[in-house]
């Protein structure tokens, strides 16, 4: 299995465990330089296929190639080749910033000197140079994510995989962490990036795939995704959200998340009209109505069928 200028390349893995199917054949490229977000609710299978593709976790069949080498048969070729940041900071709390990334370092097989040159640099470009001295307990969790980022990047690897990192930042924290990856890739490194923040896929990825029970349900470039629903979305709001289900089942084909209905539809004043007297005809009267272009939300709404996930933390299956 080869694909000229892929970094990431799956090819029908699938992952079980147990009577549960967490990754069900999925194939997918990512070229080198580039960022692939995946997106999906909690369970999806984003996380199972980010350890099998950094040989955490071994599939059960399919193939892979990570930076030219097989997950399974060259699993210390790929390590070398990668940088994993989880769902929560893998650091040492006892130990200072530095002396982190330093051991990261040292067990990377970089010379003493070299592990300090780089644990300086990389505490100075995350904003972390006055804490660097600080044990890690005393780090907030934007800090303490920062440092696990720099840790995943002390050997410079070309491959970075990304499991939800702004997970439970704050705003000002997420948007930082966002500059940081975009001047990665923009110096050629690859990343695979899952996350819940719909804004983040939409910003950093230049693919993106949608996850949903394990499958790809879609996948493309935002702009390519959200050109598949058409022109309008119409957005109704409702008293209640008892109010808002009822609505939901008069307009058939709909999203509904808490009081919010959304219809998505390619002919904006036909499909206004026709909604309305839909609910009209259900004795049901919203309480506001607004016109707008799709939106990534709308996509992965559509295609999952869930609630709005933006802002959603958790372990993923």
């Amino acid at each position: 299995m080869t694909a000229t200028g892929a970094a990431i390349v799956a090819d029908n893995l699938r992952k079980t465990f147990g009577e549960v199917v967490a990754v069900d054949h999925i194939s997918l490229e990512v070229p080198r330089g580039s960022v692939l977000g995946m997106l999906g609710v909690n369970g999806a299978g984003k996380t199972t296929m980010v350890r099998m593709l950094a040989t955490v976790l071994k599939p059960d069949s399919g193939r892979a190639m990570v930076h030219g080498f097989d997950v399974v048969e060259h699993p210390q070729a790929v390590r070398r080749s990668i940088g994993l940041a989880g769902q929560s900071a893998a650091v040492d709390e006892n130990l200072t910033g530095r002396e982190n990334l330093v051991l990261v370092g040292r067990l990377t097989h970089l010379s003493k000197s070299t592990a300090r040159q780089r644990a300086d640099a990389l505490l100075d470009q995350f904003g972390l140079a006055d804490a660097g001295n600080r044990p890690v307990r005393t780090y907030s969790g934007g800090m303490r994510r920062r440092l696990d980022l720099g840790a995943a990047l002390v050997a410079h690897p070309p491959v970075l995989f990304l499991d939800e990192p702004t997970t439970g930042l704050d705003p000002a924290s997420r948007l930082d962490l966002w500059g940081v990856i975009e001047t990665l890739v923009a110096d050629g490194t690859t990343v695979l990036l899952t996350t819940q923040y719909l804004e983040e896929a939409d910003r950093l990825a230049d693919n993106i795939v949608v996850v949903d029970k394990g499958l790809i349900a879609a996948e493309g470039s935002a702009k390519q995704l959200k050109d598949r629903l058409g022109d309008t979305v119409i957005e109704f709001e409702f008293a209640t959200s008892s109010v808002a289900s009822s609505a939901a089942v008069a307009l058939g084909s709909s999203v509904a998340a808490a009081t919010i209905v959304r219809v998505v539809m390619s002919n904006g004043s036909v499909t206004l009209r026709d909604a309305l007297n839909l609910l009209a005809a259900a004795e049901i009267v919203p309480s506001h109505v607004a016109l707008r272009e799709p939106t990534l939300d709308d996509v992965f709404l559509t295609l999952t069928h869930s609630s709005p996930i933006g802002g959603a933390a958790g372990a993923t299956a």
